[in-house]
């Protein structure tokens, strides 16, 4: 579903990736772990169209989408929910909801899917007509995820959804996830929680100083000797 092959990018007179390469089949859970700074926001960011690639491919369902809009690339069927959320905070969770959806003419279909984000985060649906800015900080997580569904997206890209959360509400937020993958969707993960990561995603690529050092089954690296010291303090 998303081929990248030896991509560079960053901001300016900043490169921040240095060739690139990672793959997501259809169906898959994808994680990509690695320090602050690493550039793993900025590969999400790239494959969304927020960022322009300095060299190299980016293929979704075989379609290159170097140069292709945000906006377009979202109609494609990627969805970006990024660390800082950008919810409409004057609005209701209701009303961010059904922005989500905007491309979605059935109105059937709409309906099916708020149900849907709604048995993912019951929160969500308690709090349906509160405005999205009084949420607190793991709610306003839950909707930012919700919202990117919305669109009925073939490909989700999460950044740092843990980021700033209670451990209650972190488990939350994994579980949605898994229950996303298990309905069919495709996941990429970007995650600083690495030992919960590892344990529920298919497989993980390790990026430092922007570039891949590590790939592979996700329960193979969490027995990896370096993934183990750098990251779980083992």
């Amino acid at each position: 579903m998303l081929e990248i092959k030896n991509l560079d990018a960053g901001y300016g007179f900043l490169q921040v990736l240095w060739d690139i390469s990672l793959s997501v089949a259809e169906g898959e859970f994808v994680a990509l772990i690695g320090p602050n700074g690493a550039g793993k926001s900025t590969t999400l960011k790239t494959i969304a169209g927020l960022v322009t690639p300095l060299k190299g491919q980016i293929n979704f369902n075989q379609q290159s989408v170097i140069g292709v809009p945000a906006y377009e690339i979202s109609q494609m069927g990627v969805s970006f929910i990024s660390e800082n959320l950008n919810l409409f905070t004057n609005m209701s969770v209701y009303e961010n909801l059904l922005l989500g959806a905007y491309v979605i003419q059935d109105k059937k279909e709409v309906a099916n899917l708020m149900k849907f984000v709604f048995s993912l985060f019951p929160r969500l649906e308690a709090r349906q007509f509160q405005l999205a800015g009084t949420l607190s900080g793991g709610e306003r997580k839950m909707l930012a995820i919700a919202r990117g569904i919305m669109s009925k997206p073939s490909l989700l890209l999460v950044d740092e959804p843990s980021l700033g959360l209670a451990p209650m509400l972190t488990l939350d937020v994994f579980h949605a996830l898994e229950t996303l993958r298990k309905s069919g969707m495709t996941v990429l993960l970007v995650e600083q929680n690495v030992n919960t990561t590892l344990r529920i995603t298919d497989r993980a690529y390790v990026l430092e100083q922007g570039q891949i050092t590590l790939a592979g089954d996700s329960k193979e690296l969490l027995n990896n000797d370096h993934v183990r010291q750098a990251y779980l303090g083992i």
